[in-house]
């Protein structure tokens, strides 16, 4: 503190006097040469620093940190000494607020059974997926958009945005996934709310000629799609939050490149060890499901 005060102008002895430290003291304190460790500290302080100022990096907590130094840099640090290190410079991850549903129960409708029962652990690829929507304001209205993940690596494979909520802003979103990671016939489940979009007859219909098999949690439980919960919520603390969008081109556009240049190959996952859903396909699966 002494040290701070007279960099800022103020005489060490006034500085001293206030503070009730001796002189002496405190010139031998800043002529001690700096410890091995203070030295550590320093360098990784600077590696923190140069990870929270990238833009999509600003919302990692300390342990995504710890991994960006373990794994991306290479470097051997206990995880709490990088939590007390961005604590005492008062760096720190941001968290989401829950968000709102945009999708509307038919009452009518006959819902699918619930294959899934919250058990969201599978062991290879086209095993589940999961599916919803989201809407999110712009000044010229809402944006909607319909996710495809698979549950296996938490990988986008399928999405959509438009100015509506009707069925076909689900069916394009189905229709990318199919395309790009095509399902095994009557092995992959795919698993929705009970939205009107889910219970429509076009969307029964695709399931049935795709071969997958359909599945609903109960009605109005967020946990029973968690997995997906968990998405919205970081797309919407990452992307959607960060600024007001004049369009809904400009805000598409950003979903967009988020997605697909640094959710499925970069972005640091708690649930993947760390690693970012393209990169845990690659450790963890044979070549053919790498797309």
């Amino acid at each position: 503190m002494v040290r701070e005060l007279a960099d800022d102008g103020i005489d060490v002895a006034v500085a001293c006097r206030v503070l009730g430290v001796s002189r002496s003291g405190f010139y031998e304190w800043k002529d001690r040469p700096v410890s091995a460790r203070e030295q550590e500290n320093e360098m990784l302080l600077r590696y923190i620093e140069k990870i929270h100022a990238d833009p999509r990096k600003k919302t990692y907590g300390s342990p995504r940190v710890h991994a960006e130094l373990t794994l991306g840099v290479g470097l051997h640090v206990n995880e709490k000494r990088v939590a007390r290190l961005m604590r005492s410079a008062g760096i720190q991850g941001l968290y989401y607020r829950r968000r709102s549903w945009c999708t509307v129960r038919d009452p009518q409708a006959t819902p699918s059974a619930d294959l899934v029962n919250r058990q969201f652990d599978v062991d290879a690829p086209n095993r589940l997926w999961l599916t919803d929507i989201t809407e999110h304001p712009t000044e010229e209205g809402k944006l909607y958009c319909a996710a495809v993940m698979d549950a296996y690596s938490r990988r986008i494979i399928g999405y959509s945005m438009a100015d509506h909520l009707r069925t076909e802003l689900v069916l394009d979103a189905l229709s990318m996934a199919i395309v790009r990671r095509p399902p095994a016939r009557q092995e992959t489940i795919l698993h929705s709310d009970h939205g009107t979009q889910y219970t429509s007859w076009d969307f029964g219909q695709r399931l049935r000629k795709t071969g997958l098999l359909g599945s609903m949690g109960t009605v109005g439980d967020c946990y029973d799609n968690a997995m997906m919960e968990s998405f919205w919520g970081t797309l919407q603390l990452e992307v959607l939050d960060r600024k007001k969008w004049k369009t809904r081109d400009e805000l598409a556009n950003a979903i967009f490149e988020w997605i697909e240049c640094w959710y499925n190959p970069v972005r640091r996952h708690s649930s993947l060890g760390m690693r970012s859903p393209i990169e845990f396909e690659k450790l963890h699966t044979p070549s053919d499901h790498d797309r």
